[in-house]
């Protein structure tokens, strides 16, 4: 599914500043041509402002449908028009690169991440994730941890943006399960029991850019 005039974007702005491309932005589709979508100058709904937008700035762009599934594609300025107020005209997404996703569910995506946990009076370790989503996560690592099922742990999460961008996502998880594997390591799932939805959304933002970098090979 395409969006459709009138209706609302949200997006990241690629930038090489770290606060920058945190921000998230929201415009509507105002008119639609046959290369691409005409778009009313991004606010930033925090600071009431808006943003100015140059040829070729790339953005990580979603919409929500009325049943709360939302639709994710990545796309660029292409020009510019005058309509009686200024628009900026993005790249239409292509319907087969986009990743749609169910409400109250996380797209989960395979990924080496830099973790580093803590367990309650037991120390803490550095490892790599196995995958990572806006749900939970798992990472791999190797005894003598004393991790065990039902642990509340608190994480720190490195997340690389595609902009070249580093940033941290914190929070306390549960361990669900853990798995002993052949390589003798272990792999311990985790869910979320306290995150903000600001700190929600940095993974999110990874998951997505990874997801269409996937789609895109």
């Amino acid at each position: 599914m395409l969006p459709k005039v009138n209706t609302m974007l949200y997006y990241h702005i690629a930038s090489s500043d770290e606060s920058e491309a945190a921000v998230e932005y929201k415009s509507r589709i105002a008119d639609e041509e046959e290369d691409g979508l005409l778009i009313e100058y991004p606010l930033n709904e925090k600071t009431g402002r808006t943003k100015r937008l140059y040829l070729g700035d790339e953005m990580s762009v979603f919409f929500v449908e009325a049943d709360g599934v939302k639709h994710y594609f990545d796309s660029h300025v292409i020009g510019f028009k005058e309509d009686g107020v200024r628009l900026v005209k993005i790249m239409k997404p292509d319907p087969e690169k986009m990743t749609r996703v169910q409400r109250r569910s996380f797209l989960r995506v395979p990924a080496e991440l830099e973790l580093a946990v803590k367990i309650s009076g037991k120390g803490r370790f550095v490892c790599k994730t196995d995958d990572v989503g806006g749900g939970g996560i798992s990472f791999l690592y190797r005894e003598p941890q004393g991790l065990k099922s039902e642990d509340a742990i608190q994480c720190w999460l490195l997340l690389p943006y595609k902009n070249g961008s580093v940033d941290h996502a914190s929070f306390t998880a549960e361990v669900v399960r853990i798995k002993e594997l052949e390589s003798g390591r272990r792999q311990a799932m985790i869910k979320f029991i306290d995150i903000s939805d600001s700190e929600r959304q940095k993974i999110i933002r990874y998951c997505f850019e990874r997801q269409l970098e996937y789609r895109n090979r």
